[in-house]
């Protein structure tokens, strides 16, 4: 309301020199007009100026989950207050629960509360696009989690982050190759035709043409992301008497199974790389049933949303626009590099250490 106020003044003001102006000469109307622009420039730079100085235990964020049942949501928003307690800022976390309506009287809840910034973990993009412009009315900065706002009108967001599953298929075939040059890999992937499971494609087919004849993917099967499913197509697999060096499973669930179906048929020496790097698939990785995953760490992306609305508000700079969530190949020989989706102290060292090894 105050910004609303102030704007309203100065629109006013400028009304008014320009009315006078109009009765004098044009030299007067020109100083007059530079004046009146040096002084509108002076104010803002005074108010932004004022905000940037407002201390962190004064500033109150929000967040919106789209769903805090989903594990990947929760560890997220975690984070986020993880971040924000580090910094002396209170957090107000609201639940949509998987509805746009509630996530609707969510941001109205928060508008209301008149908070210094939003942060918000859509369903999607469009619903991402609706709260961000919400927001946009309200004067109130808002930043953006778990998608890259790719659309055509998004609002206006100080930034997002998000994962890129295209490079984390990219990023899994590589690491095979290294490994075992010319591997013969099974890809036992995502659902077929979801949006997830085709980014992961877009990755592996880009790897697979850039390698060349140091990998080949003999098969791909869709284990639906879930442990039985991915269990039975993989005895499918092996029943054909395909040969095959290593199992690129698209989650931790999917290895659970393709490990299961290996072990049935006594070979469970061929290794799997998986992807996420959820708390299961640390457990897989000690007990050597995956040998590698690309993970992940959602963690992280808290902690990077917090701290790019953080730097906006608290700070006036003006972050990246999109955040890639980092990609760590943990193995068996860097299983310390780890960082868990729980470990927020760890995230957070790991987003402001590299903050400082960028200056």
């Amino acid at each position: 309301m105050r910004k609303k106020m102030r704007m309203t003044a100065l629109m006013m003001t400028a009304f008014m020199a320009a009315s006078l102006t109009a009765c004098g000469s044009k030299e007067t109307a020109e100083t007059e007009a530079k004046e009146s622009s040096a002084a509108e420039k002076t104010e803002a730079a005074s108010k932004a100026e004022g905000e940037a100085e407002k201390p962190a235990e004064d500033l109150t964020f929000g967040y919106i989950a789209y769903d805090m049942t989903d594990i990947w949501n929760e560890y997220s928003a975690n984070s986020f207050e993880y971040a924000a307690k580090e910094a002396g800022v209170e957090a107000v976390v609201l639940d949509s629960k998987n509805s746009l309506e509630e996530s609707i009287t969510a941001m109205e809840s928060l508008i209301q509360q008149e908070v210094d910034g939003i942060s918000i973990f859509p369903i999607s993009t469009e619903q991402g696009a609706q709260l961000v412009k919400m927001a946009n009315e309200a004067g109130i900065p808002v930043t953006v989690e778990n998608f890259a706002m790719d659309i055509e009108d998004p609002g206006d967001y100080i930034a997002s982050v998000a994962c890129e599953y295209d490079k984390i298929g990219y990023e899994a075939i590589k690491y095979i190759a290294e490994q075992k040059p010319g591997a013969k890999v099974f890809f036992c992937a995502g659902q077929e035709g979801a949006g997830v499971y085709e980014k992961y494609q877009e990755g592996v087919d880009k790897a697979v043409e850039e390698l060349g004849d140091k990998i080949e993917i003999v098969a791909t099967l869709h284990g639906d992301w879930l442990t039985d499913k991915a269990y039975n197509v993989t005895t499918d697999f092996i029943s054909t008497g395909e040969e095959f060096d290593y199992i690129f499973a698209n989650n931790g669930m999917m290895a659970q199974g393709c490990y299961q179906a290996l072990k049935d048929a006594g070979m469970e020496n061929i290794p799997i790389v998986s992807t996420g790097g959820s708390p299961d698939d640390y457990q897989m990785l000690q007990d050597g049933i995956e040998s590698a995953n690309m993970t992940a760490p959602v963690s992280v992306q808290g902690v990077q949303t917090f701290k790019n609305l953080y730097d906006s508000v608290a700070e006036g700079k003006t972050p990246e626009k999109f955040v890639s969530l980092p990609i760590l190949p943990i193995g068996q020989d860097n299983l310390d590099d780890y960082i868990a989706w729980d470990d927020y102290e760890k995230a957070y060292e790991f987003v402001y250490s590299g903050e400082e090894n960028a200056e």
